[in-house]
């Protein structure tokens, strides 16, 4: 599902700001860097740090940022929910969820090489619903980076666009992949959802950590 109603432009606007004051503690060498608001994980050289004990989250996010983000991925949920044919109370915010940043630097490690087909659930096992809210516009911010589902008849593209929303289950019938960034900087932010009560993580704040549930 593609949608560009979802998600208001203020939203997406918002999402774009606390992405942008994350990735200015850090950033990739290479042309990927990533964000996870959760962990508190950052790209940062050829390495990651803990942007949480790098600096004082107090100075980097207010609330108001926190629940911009919530109320994104509440929305996600319910919407995605209704789509597959779930009940929301069903689906698991679980980890990682992420901003990322592309752009068209030299590929510095592995984690740079963003370009490859791959299939999230074998990336990240506890993944059953990936979502991702783009959070600029190709052919204006940036040239490049168009999403496309690989399939055996014909591929589909699609065009990044500031608030467009994506959401597509993660196993084997969605193989895709991301075009390189040729010019400008990609940004978007992914959230994953698990039917695993196990592997859900609790919503973001201050001190965010993964919680593991009974099942």
């Amino acid at each position: 599902m593609v949608t560009d109603t979802l998600i208001s432009e203020d939203e997406a606007l918002s999402l774009l700001k606390i992405a942008k004051k994350g990735f200015s503690y850090g950033g990739s060498d290479g042309g990927a860097s990533i964000l996870d608001l959760h962990s508190g994980a950052l790209s940062k050289g050829t390495d990651f740090i803990n942007l949480y004990k790098f600096a004082d989250h107090r100075n980097i996010l207010t609330d108001g940022d926190y629940k911009v983000y919530r109320d994104v991925k509440d929305k996600i949920l319910q919407t995605m929910a209704m789509e597959f044919g779930s009940f929301p109370n069903k689906l698991y915010l679980t980890h990682p969820t992420f901003f990322s940043k592309l752009n068209s630097k030299p590929a510095k490690t592995e984690h740079d090489e963003y370009w490859h087909k791959h299939v999230d659930k074998e990336t990240y096992e506890s993944f059953h619903y990936t979502s991702l809210v783009y959070l600029t516009d190709y052919g204006k911010d940036f040239w490049g980076g168009e999403f496309v589902f690989v399939d055996k008849k014909y591929n589909m593209t699609i065009q990044p666009k500031l608030g467009r929303l994506s959401i597509f289950t993660s196993g084997s019938e969605n193989p895709h992949y991301v075009e390189k960034v040729t010019s400008g900087e990609r940004y978007a932010l992914t959230v994953s959802f698990t039917c695993n009560k196990s592997l859900a993580i609790t919503d973001i704040g201050p001190n965010p950590k993964i919680v593991r549930h009974s099942k």
